[in-house]
C-alpha cells in the first residue's frame, strides 16, 4: 500500500533566459530534449528529457557520473526526482498538451517507488506543472528489471496513477518477452544496435520485422532510437516500429522541436520506402515469372495423367528450385517428395531424418490454403524457413482435380534474401 508521506521538497529553481536550472551537490542541472517521431503521423508525438548537468567552471559532467556521485540510497532517490521535477518544469514552460514527456527512471528508484512515495511525488509533480499523468513515459532499463516483487508493485503504481511505462534497451544483452509480459508496458525501446544491425543485414530486419511483430501481440508500441543515418531510418520504417528517435530526426536541445510539417529526413525515409518498394515488387515479379510459369505448366501435365516425376521435371531444373510434393485436400502429403536434380551436395544427408514426408501433414501452411481458396491460380509465399532444408524458402503452390481428387502441387524455392 503506497505510505502517506508530505510532499518532497524539491530545490529551487533559477530561469537562466532559456531555461529553467538547478544546483545540486555543486552541479548546475538542466534539461535537453530530443523529439520522438511517429513514422505513420509524420510528427513529433512526445520528447525525451536528458539531464545535463556542468560543474563549477562551466565544465560538461557526464549524467551517468553525477548519478554515480550519490553517497546513498536517499540521495539517489531525491537526486533522481529533481532531474524528473526540472524536466517537467522545463517541458510545461513550453506547453504541448499533446506530446508525451519520456522520463528516465533510476531502476533502483523505480523499485523503491512503493516505499518512497512515489504516488505522492508523482501527483505532485503533475499538480504543479499542470501535466495529465497520461503525458507521463517513464522509461526504465530492460536489463534492470528484476524478479523481485517490488518491480511489480511500481509497476501497478505507474498503471493505477495513468503514467504510460516504457521498457528501454530492448535487444540488448539478454533480451526476453519474459519482461514484457512481466511490466506490461505501452512501449517498447529498441536498443540502437537493433536497427543499426538490420541496416545492415537484411535477414536481421527480418527477425526485427518479427519482434516487433510480437511485441505488437504483446499489446506495447515499438520505438526505434539512435538512428543516425538514412539507411538506419528506412529499416525501421521497413520493420514495422512506430516511433523514430535519433540524430537523423533531431538532435537533444534546450527547446521541443517546433510544430509543423515533418523534418526533411521524416520525408526521405518515405521517399526511400517509395523507391525501394516499387524496385524490390519489379525485381520479386521477375524473380518469380518462371517457377510460377512452370508450377502451372506442372500441375496441367498431371491433370492430363503424367506422372508427377515428370510433370514436375522442367521447374526442378530451374536454380534454386528444391523439391515438389503434392498434398491432398486434408493437406496431407499423396506420394514421395520429389527432390531437385541438381541438390546441393551433403545437405541432404545432414537432414535426412526430414527427408521422408510420405505421411506429412501441411495443412496449416498458407501455401495450401490459399491454393484450396483459389483453385487452378498459383499462389506464391512470403520467404519462410523450410522444415524440409532447414533454410529459407518462398512455395509456389496451385490446386487441381486429376480424377476425382482435389490436390494441391507444391514446390519449394530457395531463397536468398540478397
Amino acid at each position: 500500500m503506497q505510505a502517506a508521506v508530505p510532499e518532497m521538497q524539491m530545490p529551487p529553481l533559477d530561469f537562466d533566459g532559456q531555461q529553467w536550472t538547478c544546483l545540486h551537490r555543486g552541479l548546475r542541472l538542466s534539461s535537453h530534449f530530443q523529439p520522438i517521431f511517429s513514422l505513420t503521423h509524420r510528427r513529433a508525438v512526445g520528447h525525451e528529457a536528458l539531464l545535463r548537468a556542468r560543474d563549477a567552471e562551466g565544465r560538461p559532467v557526464p549524467p551517468p557520473e553525477v548519478l554515480a556521485g550519490c553517497v546513498s540510497l536517499d540521495e539517489l532517490v531525491y537526486l533522481d526526482r529533481v532531474c524528473r521535477w526540472l524536466h517537467a518544469a522545463n517541458f510545461a514552460r513550453q506547453a504541448r498538451p499533446d506530446h508525451w514527456l519520456f522520463l528516465n527512471v533510476h531502476p533502483t528508484v523505480f523499485a523503491q517507488g512503493p516505499r518512497r512515495g512515489t504516488l505522492a511525488y508523482l501527483e505532485q509533480v503533475t499538480r504543479r506543472f499542470q501535466l495529465q499523468p497520461s503525458q507521463l513515459v517513464l522509461e526504465v532499463t530492460e536489463d534492470a528489471i528484476s524478479e523481485d516483487e517490488r518491480f511489480g508493485a511500481a509497476v501497478e503504481l505507474a498503471h493505477n496513477l495513468g503514467c504510460l511505462l516504457a521498457l528501454d534497451d530492448f535487444g540488448a544483452g539478454h533480451s526476453n518477452f519474459d519482461r514484457i509480459w512481466q511490466i506490461r508496458p505501452e512501449i517498447v525501446k529498441f536498443d540502437r544496435h537493433v536497427v543499426q544491425r538490420a541496416a545492415l543485414d537484411p535477414r536481421v530486419a527480418r527477425v526485427v520485422a518479427q519482434m516487433t511483430s510480437l511485441l505488437h501481440e504483446c499489446g506495447a508500441l515499438v520505438l526505434c532510437e539512435g538512428i543516425e543515418t538514412l539507411d538506419e531510418g528506412y529499416a525501421a520504417l521497413e520493420s514495422g516500429v512506430d516511433f523514430v528517435q535519433g540524430y537523423l530526426f533531431g538532435r537533444p536541445q534546450v527547446d521541443l522541436c517546433p510544430a509543423g510539417g515533418p523534418p526533411g529526413a521524416l520525408d526521405a525515409v518515405w521517399q526511400r520506402f517509395d523507391e525501394q518498394h516499387e524496385f524490390h515488387e519489379r525485381r520479386h515479379q521477375a524473380r518469380l515469372a518462371p517457377y510460377l510459369r512452370t508450377i502451372g505448366d506442372a500441375a496441367a501435365r498431371l491433370c492430363a495423367g503424367i506422372d508427377a516425376d515428370t510433370a514436375c521435371a522442367s521447374f526442378l531444373a530451374l536454380p534454386g528450385a528444391e523439391l515438389c510434393y503434392l498434398l491432398d485436400e486434408q493437406g496431407v502429403q499423396v506420394g514421395h517428395t520429389i527432390m531437385s536434380l541438381q541438390p546441393e551436395p551433403g545437405r541432404c544427408a545432414r537432414f535426412a531424418p526430414l527427408a521422408d514426408a510420405s505421411q506429412a501433414r501441411w495443412a496449416k501452411r498458407p501455401y495450401f490454403r490459399r491454393a484450396l481458396e483459389a483453385p487452378g491460380q498459383v499462389q506464391v509465399t512470403r520467404p519462410y524457413l523450410s522444415v524440409n532444408t532447414a533454410r529459407l524458402c518462398v512455395t509456389v503452390s496451385v490446386s487441381l482435380r486429376r480424377g476425382d481428387q482435389l490436390l494441391v502441387l507444391g514446390g519449394d524455392v530457395a531463397w536468398d534474401p540478397h
